[in-house]
């Protein structure tokens, strides 16, 4: 088979998943806006743990199943990473382009999702510092390297269970708006649970692709992890996020965003490590691509915090750091510049 005809093959291979991912997904929210209904739960809750751990289950996917049946941990890394610079960079700006005014924000919303997002970054960051000091991982390539235990990945989880807790606060002196006695539980139930393995039959198409470009490219599958895959598994998320900005849930739909940031990183990674036993991490590119992270969701934070609105400009804005990304990732995975010098990273690092 020619070169062409298999990366045709693999482009519509990732083309198809995303659509799987998409229509189980749109179930998946669906059912999770009912469920919240019926629960009772306020936007913010709604927003930043249901419809986010609902709308990041493709992410979940994707580091337990590159992990696990693919031995492909980096990939799961990246393509969350690349996941969660999409939420933060392109889904505001999307949502504030197709929404008829300029995106609203909360003092709540900025100052307690925002800087909890930038928690759970350092929290990440601190694992992955963790596992090179006490578990370091020699390699041929000269980069950094840690192994990722069970023990470790028990910080982010606790982390996470503590937002958790935070957002069930809110939940206390919430005055239900919806008429939780319309909504039938068991069936949206139902629906929940068949969406979920709809996302799980996507997700393994898009994480096979995102295999199969880097053998043809002859490239490490980070770079199709952190773009073709993120931006797959990130389309749960801009759908929900517009179409909530489109019906003037501005706080739904960032919230959702940072929300799923949260829970990419404290609990999608860590997941993989938890079905594996442990994971090899490459801190050499896991450390600059924290920063990365850390550099975006600040921008996006001083935007969202001027007169607590995103413009339209702001949002062209955003979108052109997100393509300057991307171009950054593809122009030093083939080698035409060398700003990081273990980017791209080896092929393959060494088993735990």
């Amino acid at each position: 088979m020619s070169p062409f005809v298999q990366v045709s093959a693999y482009f519509g291979l990732a083309l198809i998943s995303t659509a799987v991912v998409w229509k189980g997904s749109e179930w998946l929210e669906s059912s999770s806006e009912r469920l919240s209904v019926y629960y009772e739960l306020p936007p913010l809750v709604q927003g930043a743990v249901v419809l986010a751990i609902g709308s990041s289950f493709p992410e979940l996917s994707t580091a337990v199943l590159a992990t696990l049946l693919h031995g492909e941990f980096e990939l799961g890394v990246a393509a969350i990473v690349g996941s969660a610079l999409f939420n933060v960079l392109m889904i505001p700006a999307l949502a504030g382009i197709w929404s008829d005014e300029d995106l609203v924000s909360t003092r709540d919303l900025v100052y307690k999702e925002v800087q909890f997002y930038l928690i759970s970054i350092a929290a990440l960051l601190l694992m992955f510092s963790f596992a090179v000091i006490y578990n370091p991982v020699e390699n041929a390539s000269g980069a950094i390297a840690g192994e990722v235990t069970r023990g470790l990945v028990l910080f982010p989880l606790v982390l996470y269970l503590f937002y958790v807790y935070l957002q069930y606060q809110d939940t206390m002196d919430h005055t239900a708006e919806g008429d939780p006695a319309s909504v039938a539980p068991g069936r949206q139930w139902g629906v929940l649970l068949a969406a979920l393995l709809v996302i799980l039959v996507g997700v393994e198409g898009l994480v096979r692709a995102a295999i199969g470009l880097g053998e043809v490219f002859g490239t490490p599958s980070f770079l199709w992890g952190i773009t073709v895959v993120a931006a797959g598994t990130s389309v749960p998320d801009a759908f929900v996020s517009v179409r909530a900005a489109r019906a003037g849930n501005a706080v739904t739909s960032v919230a959702n965003v940072l929300g799923s940031n949260v829970f990419d990183l404290l609990v999608c990674i860590p997941a993989g490590v938890l079905v594996a036993g442990t994971a090899v991490v490459n801190y050499s590119v896991s450390a600059p691509m924290m920063g990365v992270l850390t550099l975006a969701t600040l921008i996006v934070f001083l935007l969202m915090r001027t007169h607590m609105v995103l413009t339209t400009a702001e949002a062209w804005g955003l979108i052109a750091i997100y393509l300057l990304f991307v171009v950054w990732m593809s122009v030093e995975t083939f080698g035409a510049v060398n700003l990081l010098p273990n980017l791209p990273p080896a092929t393959s690092m060494p088993s735990p």
